[in-house]
């Protein structure tokens, strides 16, 4: 970027903010920066205090995952705050159902209360899944997993009073296939996945299924960061 550059875009944001605040009546800030996108988001998270950042994701699959799907994909878990990835083609609706997809059984009240705000704000309904892998999970892990989520379910109800909440255990051979077809099949509205920490190497050779699912949404993903120094 040039300082012509610079401001060009700066000039743009301006026209684009000004038609938020007349149409919309929302009250708009603007960031213009030459830094890297992660820098400016990180940096402005903390400078601005913002609770939420929203970002498009054009979704893709091989090496154009990898092109397209990148930015999103970066700054999920590296911002420090939730961030929401919404499909470019989505048209937005008030969300009725809201799906929280899991496999750490999450009981931080950062997290949770996160999640169940959200819902109150929609007035809308809660499930939670956990899904086991049915060629990489032992026998075992599918009992345990069958055990907690009933468990889990009924911890969250009890917490949050949400005697409407549901639990769900989903199986099979592709995360993201079968969670796609349990979102298409139930009419969910809004996933929810929690994002933690990851070494270098846990990167390359175990990546984030949350960062994988901004690819390959088609309804809005909030991802949530963990403070716990685990893998996902």
């Amino acid at each position: 970027f040039n300082l012509t550059m610079l401001n060009d875009a700066k000039e743009k944001l301006e026209l684009r903010k000004k038609s938020f605040e007349e149409t919309d009546r929302v009250v708009t800030d603007i960031v213009v920066s030459a830094d890297s996108l992660n820098d400016t988001i990180a940096n402005s998270a903390v400078s601005k205090k913002f609770d939420l950042i929203v970002m498009g994701t054009l979704g893709a699959s091989g090496i154009k995952e990898k092109l397209w799907g990148s930015r999103t994909a970066a700054v999920i878990g590296k911002a420090g705050i939730p961030v929401m990835a919404i499909p470019i083609d989505y048209k937005w609706k008030k969300p009725q159902k809201i799906l929280f997809a899991t496999n750490k059984f999450e009981k931080d009240p950062v997290i949770l209360d996160y999640i169940f705000e959200l819902a109150d704000l929609y007035m809308a309904g809660i499930e939670v899944a956990v899904f086991t892998d049915e060629d990489e999970d032992k026998a075992g892990t599918f009992l345990e997993h069958k055990r907690k989520i009933a468990e889990y379910g009924e911890f969250l109800k009890e917490t949050y009073n949400e005697e409407t909440l549901t639990s769900a255990h989903l199986y099979g051979k592709n995360f993201d296939e079968v969670l796609q077809n349990f979102i298409k099949e139930n009419n969910i509205d809004i996933l929810v996945m929690v994002t933690y920490p990851h070494g270098f190497w846990n990167r390359i050779f175990n990546p984030s299924k949350t960062k994988r699912m901004s690819y390959h949404t088609t309804i809005p993903l909030l991802a949530i960061q963990a403070v716990e120094d685990d893998s996902k």
